[in-house]
């Protein structure tokens, strides 16, 4: 009996420790990112694994743990820009390292949730992941985190992606227009509305919520989508404040991106 018991406990640690080491490479493997164009779309292939370190999930906010993906996003390789803006995207873009771009949140206040947030929209108060009221979604250095299904993505301009050598170029728009980053040089004209909610959570207007924000055309130098012109050609700006990338597309949207997983 005895013997039979170390041969199941020797057992069991050599079946722990390669599930250990398979969990752990499937998990921290390096970046892997091929762009195609395919017909007329532009494609990004990559594992979903970024090109710099991350935050330690599970954490507060998060109980997700990261886990590399096998990830496919499309997108026109030759974007047009419309009369009319659409928010078809729940990711509204990918980057040149292929990581998802998904500013929004899918919570909402719920007074009757212990979080005080759920997927339940009747409150009309959409939560935002970057406030200046905490960390409510375990946001790591470079502003993201990770989904159910470990992907990572950003919600806000990761700080590690921030030098390019000279080069702007951050990732590519559902819509296939370009997305870049020229830091202080454009201004988003979004802005925080004045005075106070008129229903739950009430309180003062101050960016936890989708709703606190307001467009004030003129008020900076891009449009409602975060969009504007760079050397003669019409791009998306990620900005390091609100609404961090655009929240609507002037082109035609992708279905890719039209679900939270490539």
């Amino acid at each position: 009996m005895e013997r039979f018991s170390r041969s199941n406990l020797i057992y069991f640690f050599l079946t722990f420790f390669l599930f250990s080491f398979l969990f752990f490479n499937s998990c921290f493997a390096e970046n892997k990112v091929s762009i195609q164009k395919q017909g007329n779309q532009k494609c990004i292939f990559s594992n979903g694994t970024p090109n710099h370190d991350i935050g330690q999930f599970p954490i507060k906010g998060n109980p997700n743990r990261f886990r590399s993906q096998s990830l496919k996003y499309c997108f026109p390789s030759e974007p047009v820009k419309n009369n009319f803006s659409t928010n078809k995207a729940k990711t509204i873009g990918i980057t040149v390292t292929g990581i998802p771009i998904r500013p929004g949140t899918a919570d909402w206040y719920d007074a009757s949730s212990p979080r005080k947030h759920s997927r339940d929209r009747s409150s009309g108060w959409n939560l935002e992941a970057i406030t200046p009221n905490g960390n409510v979604f375990g946001i790591d250095h470079n502003n993201a985190h990770v989904d159910n299904r470990g992907l990572y993505h950003y919600h806000g301009m990761p700080s590690k992606l921030i030098n390019f050598e000279n080069k702007t170029l951050l990732g590519f728009a559902a819509d296939g227009h370009e997305i870049h980053y020229i830091g202080t040089k454009v201004k988003s004209s979004w802005v925080i509305k004045t005075g106070e909610r008129k229903s739950e959570p009430y309180g003062n207007f101050d960016g936890s919520y989708l709703q606190d924000y307001t467009f004030e055309e003129g008020s900076g130098s891009l449009d409602k989508c975060n969009g504007g012109n760079l050397n003669g050609q019409f791009v998306y700006f990620a900005t390091e404040e609100f609404p961090f990338y655009p929240r609507c597309h002037w082109g035609n949207v992708s279905s890719d991106f039209s679900r939270r997983g490539g």
